[in-house]
């Protein structure tokens, strides 16, 4: 039978879409990452990363990257 994790661990995966754009040095085309829409709108109202179109296609970036 399976043991019960003591670790509480995260229903979203907000987290690893903040890791994710901390590795690529704070940017990433909205197009190529493989993040729900539910997950990016969560971020984005809270106001963790936004998304720019920079005319050349979007972009989702973290706030504090700047």
């Amino acid at each position: 039978m399976p043991r019960k994790s003591t670790h509480p661990t995260p229903t979203d995966k907000s987290s690893l879409c903040l890791q994710y754009l901390n590795r690529c040095g704070g940017s990433a085309r909205l197009c190529h990452i493989n993040f729900s829409l539910s997950v990016i709108q969560t971020l984005v109202n809270q106001r963790k990363v936004k998304i720019s179109n920079t005319g050349a296609g979007f972009f989702i970036e973290l706030e504090d990257a700047k």
